[in-house]
């Protein structure tokens, strides 16, 4: 039950810090390219690979805590599905350069974001 709860705190968290930096990113960047989603997945990515290296190689935080921020929050705050949206969007409307651009540098980037936040977390 507590982990349930910890993961239910999580996703409030998450999904209105995704809202709110959504609404934030397509007011100061435009809605043009889906700058909103590009941003939170590659900080999602980065925040996944940073806690999960502090949670688990040095820091032995509870389960609960871990759940709350891995599968809750990060769960919630990143947006695989919105990525596919977007993508679909760009393709749809005959961006297609636009489509795979976006669609490789998230993937890369995102892969890279997640290595840098565990190595962060290793010099710490």
């Amino acid at each position: 039950m507590r982990a349930s709860f910890a993961i239910g705190l999580g996703a409030i968290a998450g999904s209105l810090s995704r809202y709110y930096l959504t609404l934030g990113l397509n007011q100061w960047l435009g809605t043009g390219f889906p700058f909103s989603t590009f941003v939170i997945n590659l900080t999602g990515a980065f925040g996944m690979g940073f806690f999960a290296t502090l949670a688990l190689d040095r820091l032995g935080i509870s389960l609960e805590v871990r759940l709350l921020v891995t599968v809750g929050f990060l769960g919630s705050y990143t947006t695989f599905s919105t990525y596919e949206l977007d993508a679909g969007t760009l393709f749809a409307g005959g961006n297609w350069h636009l489509t795979l651009l976006y669609w490789v540098c998230t993937a890369v980037l995102g892969v890279l974001c997640l290595e840098l936040g565990s190595f962060l977390a290793k010099k710490i």
